[in-house]
């Protein structure tokens, strides 16, 4: 499996129009292509921002760069995607005013969930 956390950090104004984007646009569209949300979560950091971040699933990295491939030639969405951002000021606004920062990371494990691992340990 191939996990990546999607991770931002967004001025409060802006985490309920960022939220609704997620859910109308690009939830649906991750999706339709294959992807799996495992969940997505936010946190106040401060009085002037909240981290958010979702984790995906994948079968394999290979996987992963595929249907990334799909949602960049999806021409609906990628419209969808420039019109929400033109709603907003464009992107260069976006991402100077309201999402300080972004990481798109893969997520390796630290657990070993053997079967045979677990019953040594048990010993």
């Amino acid at each position: 499996m191939f996990y990546r956390r999607k991770f931002y950090i967004v001025k409060n104004e802006f985490v309920n129009v960022f939220n609704r984007h997620f859910n109308e646009t690009n939830l649906p569209n991750q999706l339709k292509h294959g992807t799996r949300l495992i969940g997505r979560w936010m946190v106040p950091r401060d009085e002037a921002t909240t981290e958010i971040f979702a984790i995906w699933e994948y079968d394999s990295r290979g996987q992963y760069e595929e249907i990334e491939a799909k949602i960049r030639s999806d021409k609906e969405h990628v419209r969808r995607i420039q019109n929400w951002y033109d709603q907003h000021g464009g992107r260069d606004r976006v991402y100077k005013e309201y999402l300080l920062e972004v990481r798109n990371e893969e997520l390796i494990s630290t657990a070993d969930q053997s079967e045979s691992t677990v019953a040594d340990e048990k010993k």
